[in-house]
């Protein structure tokens, strides 16, 4: 059984998330604020599969939150915001969000979209080991190494550069990309593969100049390619 932590100051809107939630299987924990959020995360016992959480929030705000996370723990993380202008999806998603989701949403969008990420989290049915070049993926452990170095990606960075590298020199279109990373349908104006892949590259070129790259095609979709330009 999934446990989710949801984080989000307004009370009445996680009692009635956290009651659907749990209708539909899950465990669910409730806070109010990112440092309890910050603090659970650090108990083993009560440690989730799932965040959901808040951007606008008293003292540390969600993507505080998320910056502090993101540093220790690759969990999957759905941000939920009341602002819901292209400038704030950005900035989540730069900081390691793998989802977004505007407020209001409908509980049954929300569920559609934990159910998504949990899916592309759980190992098992993986292909085994993957390599392009100096880029070794190995999806049962969720890990990527660009020789001896490890990214520390998060699971839908993981499974971007993963459908990249199964189709390494081939363009894939960004729809294919969302429904394999994000578990959903491309979006109208959507720019969260776009984030991901900004994301990616950054952590590849940091990791050696050697490191495949990843190419976009204008209007289309992105190749991965072995090795630099």
């Amino acid at each position: 059984m999934s446990r989710i932590l949801l984080v989000d100051d307004d009370r009445a809107l996680t009692g009635l998330l956290a009651e659907y939630l749990q209708r539909e299987g899950f465990v669910v924990d409730v806070v109010h604020d990112g440092d309890a959020a910050l603090a659970q995360l650090q108990n083993p016992a009560q440690r989730p599969d799932l965040l959901i959480l808040d951007v606008m929030m008293p003292g540390r705000d969600g993507l505080a939150t998320l910056r502090e996370l993101r540093q220790q723990y690759r969990l999957p993380v759905i941000m939920l915001s009341a602002r819901g202008e292209p400038v704030d999806r950005v900035v989540g998603l730069e900081l390691g969000a793998d989802d977004y989701l505007a407020k209001p949403c409908l509980p049954r969008e929300l569920l559609a979209r934990v159910r998504a990420q949990l899916r592309r989290n759980t190992p098992g049915g993986n292909p085994g080991t993957l390599e392009l070049g100096l880029l070794r993926l190995l999806p049962a452990e969720r890990r990527a190494y660009v020789g001896e170095h490890e990214l520390s990606l998060t699971g839908a960075e993981f499974l971007l550069l993963l459908a990249l590298a199964q189709r390494a020199g081939e363009l894939v279109d960004k729809a294919v990309l969302t429904r394999s990373a994000l578990g959903r349908e491309l979006e109208r104006f959507d720019r969260s593969i776009d984030v991901h892949v900004s994301r990616l590259r950054h952590k590849l070129a940091e990791a050696s100049m050697q490191s495949p790259r990843i190419e976009s095609v204008r209007g289309a979709g992105y190749v991965l390619v072995a090795g630099p330009a």
